[in-house]
């Protein structure tokens, strides 16, 4: 009797599937960051220091990273692969990708139109995918909650 290889576990399959999707929206939001910083500098430097400074406060600059940071826990609960952790998932994340989107839009009607397109280039586009992928493997799992291993 020849042996066989263990059949794949598409569950967990899957779920990096759905994992690497929340990742490639992480680094598209990091790289609007990166952009918008690029631009303000560029705009800053042309105008030869005339435009305001953006400067906050000591206690406010916690948050940056704290929300930024939410990305990876995103990707993390993503790569967890139960039922729950997709579920927090998709709201986590669809929370994110609406927030960096308005924010980025918001900055865009300030700044110029090539902001708020980087914003839904880098962060939306990438974010729409994720929330499918999310929402078709919530689906495909149904009520099965076989995967519970919490």
């Amino acid at each position: 009797m020849p042996l066989q290889p263990p059949a794949p576990n598409l569950a967990t399959n899957t779920s990096s599937k759905v994992a690497l999707f929340w990742l490639t929206t992480a680094v598209g939001a990091v790289l609007f960051v990166t952009f918008q910083l690029f631009f303000y500098i560029n705009d800053y430097v042309r105008a030869q220091g005339a435009t305001p400074a953006i400067t906050f406060e000591p206690g406010v600059l916690w948050v940056f990273p704290a929300f930024y940071g939410c990305w990876i826990v995103t990707m993390l609960l993503a790569l967890i692969g139960t039922q729950k952790s997709h579920w927090v998932t998709l709201i986590l994340g669809s929370l994110l990708v609406a927030l960096n989107t308005l924010g980025g839009i918001s900055d865009g009607m300030r700044d110029g139109w090539y902001v708020a397109f980087s914003a839904v280039f880098f962060i939306t586009l990438p974010g729409v995918f994720a929330i499918a992928a999310t929402w078709r493997h919530i689906k495909e799992t149904g009520n099965n909650h076989d995967d519970e291993q919490l």
